[in-house]
């Protein structure tokens, strides 16, 4: 018996030892050689208790089917080229349909079956014979169309969730709510507009070529050819702020976009010591870029991201090797989450901010002290209330309580969980679950001690009658927790796992280390009377 009781207590002391261990870190700094060969995790506060900001995004999952279809109106321009197929114009007429008209009658059939094999979702709504030629009208499968609006919801998911990564926020909370929004909690953020700036830009870069054969200023008067288009340079005056817009006039098709990106850095230029953010593109997105700058030498390549020319360099000579550079007098933060957006990928459709709540810190302090007041007020008097009615006994139950509590923070350190006020609260109810479970293993054995048993007895049937109470008390109620963490919001997850957790340690604590301390003294001890 002796021997069971020394490795239960080994057993105990390491479990405790290996909570204290993830705890330290949170409530003290420690030195360098600790991060290498211990545990480090500390448990991190959320957005109420630290302050930070809370957004709810709608993703336009509309613009993805759109889009979806302006890709799709390139791919069938290209396949016509490339099967020598005459055709007028392949154009988008609507959100979802295309417009595609062919000159010769007699590649009715040929373009038919490509379209049909070529397109699957491109289902064809009406084909209309003309003195021009066959114009068919198609539009997207309306299970494809779903399916690409679900598809840019988690994509968007993945792309912010990339991008906040690299951005640096702690334990940030992203998830999807309902088809279309993705819900944002970032604790501690220190620059909020960067932040938005960041995760709600498109991304989407493309590479044009500059329209040099015609006009710039007749296409600023509204008489750019229909190939064409103006879009601006924003040059912002570093000494004075003043922000100027330089036109371009650019050839509407794009040659290359960033979807062929494997990795995007900033650097710094040597002659001017200012950032630039240097691209790589992958092996297919090379092979096009070698392609494009052989083809056009001496021409200038405009650089595109939403619709905003951040420059447009000549090519001087075929570029291979698949690398590129974006210049445009950044500052080094702005070079840095260019290069943020540019490696998480574009978004497949733009977000738009349905509600921002931005949390202050000076409210997480003051909730930060008010939950620690509460649990401080209920553990002493909870302490206070079991030495006087339990004795002895009821210190017993007070160091159960202590390691509940140490167990519960130790967990939430090493699972690196977010620490909420509800968490608070669940942590208050822990307490008092705890003390529940002391109280009815005393009185069972209050009970067997005015039997006459001898004392071992007592606390054997003791522990044994209240064992089965303490568990169904504890699983009922972890249960209705695990339901709450599924089906529940953010706070109602904070609380619900502090809970569980909270609950685990207390079968822990309130059984098997309670009865450890009084076989000890009954075993080892020898004692005869029990105060309680």
């Amino acid at each position: 018996m002796t021997k069971s009781l020394k490795w239960r207590a080994i057993l105990y002391a390491a479990i405790i030892m290996v909570a204290a261990l993830y705890l330290l870190p949170t409530f003290f700094k420690m030195p360098s050689w600790w991060e290498e060969y211990l545990p480090s995790e500390k448990i991190s506060l959320g957005l109420d208790l630290q302050g930070g900001m809370h957004l709810v995004l709608g993703v336009e999952t509309d613009k993805a089917v759109e889009n979806t279809l302006e890709r799709y109106s390139a791919d069938v321009e290209e396949m016509f080229f490339n099967e020598r197929i005459p055709f007028d114009h392949v154009k988008k007429i609507d959100k979802s349909r295309l417009e595609i008209q062919i000159v010769d009658p007699g590649a009715r059939d040929k373009a038919s079956k490509l379209l049909d094999e070529r397109f699957p979702v491109l289902k064809k709504v009406k084909v209309e014979e003309t003195k021009d030629g066959i114009i068919y009208s198609m539009e997207i499968d309306k299970r494809e169309a779903e399916h690409i609006k679900k598809g840019a919801t988690e994509q968007a998911l993945e792309t912010i969730r990339n991008r906040i990564d690299q951005f640096g926020v702690a334990e940030p909370t992203i998830q999807q709510q309902g088809d279309d929004r993705i819900v944002i909690q970032l604790p501690g953020i220190k620059d909020p507009k960067r932040a938005i700036d960041l995760i709600g830009k498109t991304a989407l870069l493309e590479f044009k070529l500059v329209d040099d054969e015609n006009n710039l200023q007749e296409a600023l008067k509204g008489t750019a050819p229909l190939d064409s288009e103006v879009l601006y340079q924003r040059e912002v005056n570093r000494e004075t702020g003043e922000v100027k817009k330089v036109p371009y006039l650019l050839k509407k098709r794009t040659i290359l976009t960033g979807d062929r990106l494997v990795d995007a850095q900033v650097r710094i230029e040597t002659q001017f010591n200012e950032p630039y953010v240097a691209m790589e593109f992958d092996a297919r997105g090379a092979k096009i870029f070698e392609k494009i700058t052989e083809k056009n030498v001496n021409k200038r390549l405009a650089i595109i991201l939403d619709n905003n020319v951040y420059s447009a360099p000549v090519i001087k000579e075929k570029i291979a090797g698949g690398h590129a550079q974006i210049t445009g007098r950044f500052s080094p933060e702005e070079a840095r989450d260019l290069a943020i957006v540019l490696r998480a990928g574009s978004l497949p459709a733009p977000v738009t901010i349905l509600e921002k709540r931005t949390v202050g810190p000076s409210l997480g302090q003051d909730s930060i002290q008010q939950g620690i007041r509460a649990m401080l007020i209920g553990s002493v008097a909870v302490i206070i209330f079991m030495i006087i009615y339990y004795r002895l006994s009821g210190v017993v139950a007070n160091i159960a309580l202590v390691l509940n509590i140490l167990l519960l923070l130790g967990v939430l350190a090493g699972f690196r969980a977010t620490l909420t006020v509800p968490g608070l609260a669940g942590i208050v109810l822990t307490i008092g679950m705890a003390v529940d479970a002391n109280v009815l293993i005393h009185e069972r054995i209050r009970e067997e001690i005015r039997s006459g048993k001898t004392l071992k007895a007592c606390i054997d049937t003791g522990y044994t009658r209240a064992f089965m109470t303490i568990m169904d008390s504890n699983l009922t109620t972890i249960i209705a927790a695990i339901f709450l963490f599924q089906f529940g919001t953010g706070p109602v997850k904070g609380f619900a796992v502090t809970l569980c957790i909270g609950l685990i340690a207390n079968m822990f604590t309130a059984v098997a280390v309670t009865r450890l301390i009084f076989d000890y003294f009954v075993i080892q001890r020898r004692i005869k009377t029990l105060s309680i």
